[in-house]
């Protein structure tokens, strides 16, 4: 049964698994805030390169997620605006090359803990969709409902080749996967919070499934944890908009 705190769901899984884009919809079919982990450690790996603190200093990097100057500003149509010291870095952190290096600076234990009140801070009324690797897990491991995606290498290099050959960037398919399995690897053997399900997690493999079937089963799991004597006005509404899906 879902408790009168602040509600959360997480959504957890490896780079192109669709989680950003799934827990963004989700929160906003929900009318909930979203918390995008990820983007704070791409933010660190890029004021890191800013102030020239090498990726492999664990102290450094410590105090500079201790003291990172960075706004998330809520948009309406889309996720966040980020600004990083006054500059807008929203497509900025986006970039494989910041990707690789949040991947890097995250599997530092001093930063995972530096920046674990930070994300906690953005529990609020009336709920929290969280989107990371270790939000289940590690940062609200008292959530309601954690999701779990997961995606072969090749599925999930093939979305990324789709999506930057949309932005007009070069890149090839094998290199793209290469990367994930790097990248993989590196996120499942951290010391510390390494990516892996939660055990009450709820895992999707998204191979084959689109972002909105993805949104969908997981508002039918959220639905039935919730129940409706438990939380009459989320469920209401996950109801109407799964009609209105249907009529569509």
């Amino acid at each position: 049964m879902i408790s009168d705190k602040e509600h959360v769901i997480t959504v957890d899984g490896a780079s192109g698994t669709g989680k950003g884009t799934v827990s963004l919809l989700l929160a906003k079919r929900l009318g909930w805030k979203f918390l995008d982990s990820g983007a704070l450690y791409r933010v660190l790996a890029l004021a890191a390169q800013k102030h020239q603190v090498a990726f492999d200093n664990e102290k450094a990097l410590e105090v500079l997620a201790e003291h990172l100057d960075v706004q998330f500003l809520a948009q309406e149509t889309s996720a966040s605006q980020i600004i990083l010291e006054g500059e807008d870095v929203t497509t900025t952190i986006r970039t494989e090359k910041m990707g690789n290096a949040a991947s890097i600076v995250g599997a530092l234990p001093a930063v995972r803990a530096a920046l674990l009140s930070r994300q906690r801070a953005f529990r609020d009324t009336p709920g929290l969709v969280a989107d990371g690797r270790d939000m289940g897990t590690v940062v609200f491991p008292d959530a309601e409902l954690k999701i779990f995606l997961t995606a072969t290498p090749e599925e999930r290099a093939l979305r990324r080749f789709n999506q930057l050959k949309q932005q007009g960037i070069s890149v090839t398919l094998g290199d793209l996967i290469m990367e994930l399995r790097e990248r993989d690897k590196r996120d499942q053997e951290r010391a510390v919070a390494p990516l892996k399900p939660a055990e009450d997690a709820v895992c999707i493999a998204t191979d084959g499934l689109t972002i909105d079937q993805v949104v969908e089963r997981i508002l039918l799991e959220y639905k039935g944890k919730a129940g409706k004597k438990a939380f009459p006005a989320t469920t209401d509404l996950i109801n109407k908009q799964s009609e209105a899906v249907v009529a569509e």
